[in-house]
């Protein structure tokens, strides 16, 4: 950070820069909380991405920046000021209410800087903006007035999402539909008594003029009653036909309402007859005003009963008031059941109240247009979306779009720049006069021209609520660049790019930066977005605080005791139960806390998981094993360095050519695994990526390759081929490792010594990624398939030594094969074969040739035996009884497994493998005793190893 290395200024100077721009803006996290391990997939992912194109050598820019999150962070200074004061919002004026915002902001909304600092994303962090900030409210203002001007920014009154629990607006995105199989019950905000839902009530609506005539219609939401205006059937329903024109009565009140008949009924649903409450349902809204029908408000926005409904209900919480309606049914015999009711309720995912329905004069966006021209960006190629499969959502997501509602009630946001023009005289039924400008003096101009009176003498009052923050978020790709300002050296940075998990989620967000920015700056924000999986625990089961499976990443970098997590829990919102449950689970997943697992082991953990794919279920014990993998890769680096020594001279990568099959066989492997991370970065899918590393680092280059060449490098003198060979894969194996583990990368290769030549690059950061191209000529396919024979003979010894327990013994070794070709595959690798094997020397045993009396024998392939020598290295005296115990144990296992597979039927595939295994297991004991019992004459003692 500090030499700028993640600036795009300096990577204009890098020697491999390429002349392309990448860029890409963080999906800015609220500043309320901390991140989660979902935030840090997130950021393991883009930071990979943005590290392989820097040191690829692309011009990078990673915008930093946070939002300010209107309701979520009001909320916390709210219970803040309540708990350390005693003080409501409302006790303070909006000023003093904002000071304390903006205090809070200042010192506790840098934890998410930090989280990500420690993390490693590599962001230019001298361009870390916040949705607050000066640039974005010149933005959010000025956007607002470019769509107010266009057309697409309006007043009206419209049902919207409504929490009475927050007395705010709130957008789609924050209602939770949950499911209802029938009877539930539910503690909500404000309400002194627990409420069941999924239950339907039938009520009666008297005919009116026929004492004996009803129709029964079915609702989930009594309370509304007192807002009904008509009650609406199918035009073809044969059990109303005779009703068609009639007045009912409504059961409260009494007064007559319509039967109306309408084709949106479905007749085969409850009665077939359904209530229309034009003021609290959206379907009931548009049936209303097909048929002219006046709403009629019974709901306020704290959620009380409102004077329309009478002086019995008025002010009740609705709630209360539902269970005093349904008394008054009964009283006057017109309640006629109550039965379980699967149902949908909508909640407020910020506050846990029931979302209400509610006629408001607000402002919306038209979405319409602008979401055709999002469509079309993805049909016609020119925005992708990755994986594919979600195109699909995106169609429907626009196919379905209707206005978005921007107002929201709070003090904390963005001020609406909209001025309602005060008539001292104003008529009754005139609509009001509202008039939108930068600054009041323009909208004083506005309402000037609107009304023909002069500026100075109308009174302006401005829009109390504040704009949505999603209308902010959605501008953060072009106010985080300088819009509307034009800033012409980052102009070119244009469209970034874009990851995100969750896809509703994506397509709420992205979709609106997509419709915004096309419509104001005729661009567009992305050219590409990668939307990757949802973390889950290892059980499946989503994130929850009330399951206490949340994982903090910094609990998995640096280890946390229990007694941590437990307290975290406790200094949390969850009730009583909530907080039992999940204290309980975290006891029985975590009973030993969390072990420091390190930053490049958690990012390594979670890349390696299919991001494209469906969900990733992550557990402490994967981040353990790629801490473990860090280990192993420091161990190697250790003694590489050692064998290099003080004086070693690395030769130019283009100069070094390998002098043994073996270095050949390493430097190949080298080649393609470059190859295979090179096309795991283009396609995205860092899996490819971590599977490469993982597989040449461990299985390559420390299980084979570090071991084959262990004697070689105690020769003396020392040959120059090998330290040259390791060299080279510690120095490409570190630069193509550091975009996912960039601390450990930086720490090991400062260590390398520096190439003649040009001066070395000052940092790993910015070092040249490695190229499939630039490796190629090291590449050899086929010398890869011949040393893998040569492993699966290695396997071979290796079983032959266990059965016989060769601990510390070197026998001799004789491969023969029937096959000629196959000879002189092994005659090019017989020293790294016997070093990897851990046996003395290997020969080769001509075909048609009898093996040795007393060698143990095993099979490679249909062509291929190996032998191994046990004259005096083994004493079958002691041994035999050994290998007896082994296979009496062994059989004990095949009985009782037979048994159980009998008696339980379990599944053929399982009970297979394992007899198969067991009984493979029993064979070569009984070879082996076979064998020792032969050499039983032969040598009664070893020889000493």
């Amino acid at each position: 950070m500090r030499e700028g290395f993640f600036k795009p200024e300096y990577q204009t100077q890098l020697p491999q820069a390429t002349g392309e721009t990448f860029s890409m803006c963080i999906p800015p996290p609220n500043v309320t909380g901390s991140l989660h391990i979902g935030h840090a997939l997130t950021v393991a992912i883009q930071d990979a991405l943005v590290r392989w194109h820097r040191m690829r050598g692309d011009q990078v820019l990673w915008v930093p920046g946070s939002d300010h999150a209107g309701i979520a962070t009001q909320a916390v200074v709210e219970k803040q000021l309540w708990k350390e004061r005693g003080v409501r919002r409302h006790e303070l004026s909006r000023e003093e209410f904002l000071r304390e915002v903006w205090k809070w902001k200042d010192e506790k909304g840098g934890e998410i800087c930090e989280q990500l600092r420690a993390l490693g994303a590599s962001l230019d962090w001298d361009r870390e903006c916040f949705t607050m900030d000066a640039g974005s409210s010149v933005a959010v203002t000025e956007a607002f007035v470019r769509l107010h001007k266009a057309g697409l920014l309006y007043r009206s009154q419209q049902l919207v999402n409504w929490s009475c629990a927050l007395r705010s607006a709130i957008s789609d995105i924050e209602v939770e539909n949950r499911p209802l199989p029938g009877r539930t019950e539910l503690r909500l905000p404000g309400c002194p008594t627990p409420v069941s839902f999924g239950l339907l009530v039938s009520v009666a609506f008297p005919v009116d003029g026929e004492p004996d005539a009803e129709v029964v219609v079915g609702t989930t939401r009594p309370e509304t009653l007192p807002g009904d205006v008509a009650v609406a059937v199918h035009p073809h329903d044969s059990r109303y036909t005779h009703l068609h024109g009639r007045q009912l009565r409504h059961p409260l009140t009494g007064q007559l309402l319509p039967l109306i008949t309408d084709s949106a009924v479905q007749p085969h649903v409850g009665t077939g007859a359904v209530k229309v409450t034009p003021a609290h349902s959206p379907a009931d809204a548009e049936l209303g005003a097909r048929h002219g029908l006046g709403p009629l408000s019974v709901i306020a926005e704290d959620g009380t009963m409102t004077p329309l409904c009478g002086d019995w209900l008025q002010g009740l919480h609705r709630f209360v008031a539902r269970e005093k309606i349904m008394s008054a049914l009964r009283e006057r015999g017109l309640f006629r059941g109550l039965q379980n009711h699967p149902m949908v309720l909508p909640i407020c995912s910020r506050s846990g109240d029931v979302v209400e329905y509610l006629l408001k004069s607000q402002w919306f966006v038209r979405c319409r247009e602008m979401g055709d021209r999002a469509l079309q960006a993805v049909e016609s190629g020119a925005l992708e979306l990755s994986p594919s499969f979600h195109q699909k959502n995106w169609q429907h997501w626009f196919s379905h779009i209707g206005d978005w509602c921007v107002s929201r009630q709070l003090w904390w946001g963005h001020r609406i720049p909209a001025y309602l023009v005060v008539e001292e005289h104003a008529e009754d039924n005139r609509e009001d006069c509202w008039v939108v400008g930068r600054t009041e003096a323009e909208a004083r101009e506005v309402a000037a021209e609107l009304t023909g009176r002069p500026g100075a003498e109308l009174t302006l009052k401005r829009d109390p609520d504040v704009l949505d923050t999603w209308f902010s978020s959605a501008l953060f790709p072009f106010s985080a660049l300088g819009w509307p300002r034009e800033t012409p050296d980052l102009a070119r940075f244009y469209p970034l790019s874009l990851l995100e998990t969750g896809s509703d989620l994506l397509l709420f967000w992205v979709g609106r930066m997509v419709m915004l920015g096309t419509q104001l700056t005729g661009k567009l924000p992305f050219s590409k977005v990668l939307l990757h999986s949802i973390v889950r625990d290892r059980q499946g089961r989503k994130m929850s605080k009330s399951l206490g499976n949340v994982l903090d990443p910094r609990d998995i970098t640096s280890g946390v005791e229990l007694q941590v997590l437990q307290e975290k829990l406790r200094d949390g919102n969850l009730d009583p139960a909530e907080l039992a449950m999940a204290a309980a689970a975290q006891r029985k997943d975590f009973p030993h806390g969390i072990p420091e697992c390190g930053t490049d082991a958690l990012r390594f953990a979670l890349c390696s998981h299919g991001a494209l794919g469906g969900d990733l279920h992550l557990s402490v014990s994967e981040v353990l094993s790629s801490r473990h993998f860090c280990n192993k890769i420091w161990n190697a680096l250790r003694f590489i360095l050692n064998a290099l020594g003080e004086k070693f001279v690395p030769q130019l990568l283009e100069e070094l050519s390998p002098s043994s099959p073996v270095d050949a066989w390493i430097l190949s492997c080298l080649a393609h695994t470059a190859r295979e991370c090179e096309r795991g970065f283009l396609t995205r899918e860092l899996s490819l990526v971590t599977h490469a590393l993982h597989h040449f680092w461990l299985h390559n280059l420390c299980d084979v390759y570090l071991e084959a060449v262990k004697p070689v490098l105690s020769h003396s003198p020392r040959p120059p081929g090998p330290p040259q060979v390791l060299f080279s894969c510690a120095d490409v194996g570190l630069r193509l490792l550091a975009p996912l583990m960039p601390f450990l990368a930086e720490e090991l290769w400062q260590r390398l010594p520096p190439r003649p030549g040009s001066p070395p690059a000052p940092s790993i950061s910015v070092a040249p990624y490695p190229s499939a191209r630039s490796l190629e000529h090291w590449h050899q396919p086929e010398l890869e398939r011949r040393f893998s024979r040569v492993q699966e003979a290695v396997q071979v010894l290796r079983a032959l030594r266990a059965t016989y327990q060769l601990t510390k013994a070197r026998p001799r070794v004789l491969l023969q094969s029937s096959e000629p070709g196959e000879q002189g595959l092994f005659e090019t690798f017989l020293e790294p074969l016997g070093t990897l094997g851990h046996c003395g020397a290997v020969g080769l045993l001509p075909p048609g040739v009898a093996a040795p009396s007393g060698w143990a024998q095993a099979s490679l392939s249909d062509t291929i035996q190996v032998y191994m020598e046990l004259q005096g290295l083994v004493d079958p005296q002691t041994h035999l009884p050994l290998l007896a115990a082994r296979r009496h144990k062994l059989q004990k296992q095949l009985d009782g497994l037979r048994a159980r597979s009998s008696s339980e039927g379990e599944a053929e595939t399982q009970g297979q493998q394992r007899l198969s295994s067991l009984q493979l297991e029993l064979s070569k004991l009984d070879e082996a005793a076979s064998h020792l019992r032969q050499l039983m004459d032969a040598s009664p003692s070893p020889r000493e190893p």
